[in-house]
């Protein structure tokens, strides 16, 4: 096994590392962060070179595809330099995989963009792919190799035990998330709100109603991703309007992008909690937004991987 990461995915990359050679059997030899060399040209064209062997190795390379696009491109660029190093089997692990809204032609003459992506990894080499809470679970349907997709309710449902929070409802920001929300409330007991959601435009909010018991509950509204942040404070007015007590909200992907943050800030949200899958050193020591890792599980799934072990208790969730 050996383990690459790229620019953008170094410390999420270097903790899975870690929790690694922690649960590896102690047979196999200890795994160490592969060296890759990024090369950049002035004109903004850049050259990833492995500065080790992958000759016959099991390469995973991780990278979230974030923007800038420079990250997926990176991450293309990476999977064909193993390929043509004479790596046994590539594995791209990418903790968000950007670009999966266009899941869908959904109005016309526009493009099915996480298709596309899912094109660009397999011509790249990938011989599996290692991701974590799609936009939609049917973009794993896109591709024609092994998808290994993991659930961040694995970390996010402990993480909300252990607040022992009293009167506890689960929120679903639209009707998208109704599943997911149910998924959270099963295994917390708690009932589940449902709110639905009028758009002006992309990343505007028109209006929210919301459905379900809300008067004297604590309510946590889960979701996939917060890009603007503009639902989800919304979101949180209306349910504290309808007599909630709080609101918190826990998001599997954090873009903050924008003026994401300083909206969280001006909230009426008590806490935000997001996953690490996307770097935010800024945010570690923020006073609502609470970084939850992600890494020991990539680490268990890839471990799994590697020694042809079941990992479908990690997809209880």
């Amino acid at each position: 096994m050996e383990l690459f990461a790229c620019e953008a995915s170094q410390a999420f990359a270097a903790k899975v590392v870690d929790h690694i050679n922690a649960i590896k059997p102690a047979d196999q030899p200890e795994l160490h962060l592969g060296a890759l060399d990024i090369l950049h040209f002035s004109d903004g064209e850049f050259q990833p070179q492995f500065t080790e062997s992958v000759r016959g190795a099991k390469a995973y390379v991780l990278q979230s595809t974030f923007p800038p696009t420079d990250n997926l491109m990176e991450l293309l660029l990476t999977m064909d330099a193993a390929k043509r190093a004479s790596a046994a089997e590539v594995t791209a692990v990418i903790p968000y995989f950007g670009w999966a809204r266009q899941d869908r032609k959904d109005k016309p003459r526009v493009a099915i963009g996480a298709k596309l992506v899912a094109n660009l990894l397999k011509a790249a080499g990938a011989d599996r792919i290692m991701t974590c809470d799609l936009h939609a679970q049917q973009i794993q349907g896109f591709f024609d190799i092994p998808v290994d997709h993991v659930y961040a309710s694995s970390v996010f449902i402990p993480h909300i035990e252990a607040q022992n929070i009293p009167h506890l409802s689960i929120a679903a920001p639209d009707m998208g998330g109704a599943k997911k929300a149910n998924i959270y409330a099963r295994e917390l007991h708690c009932p589940v709100i449902i709110c639905h959601k009028t758009r002006a435009k992309a990343n505007v909010v028109d209006s929210i109603t919301a459905i379900g018991e809300i008067e004297g509950r604590n309510i946590i509204i889960v979701d996939h991703m917060i890009d603007t942040a503009g639902t989800l404070g919304k979101a949180a007015e209306v349910l504290l309007q309808k007599g909630a007590l709080s609101v918190r909200a826990c998001a599997t992907h954090g873009l903050l992008s924008g003026p994401a943050v300083q909206r969280i800030h001006d909230s009426v949200l008590e806490e935000v909690y997001i996953t690490d899958t996307i770097p935010h050193p800024e945010l570690e020591n923020d006073p609502k937004i609470r970084i939850v890792s992600m890494t020991e599980v990539f680490a268990r799934i890839i471990n799994k991987v590697y020694n042809y072990e079941s990992i479908s208790q990690e997809f209880a969730l």
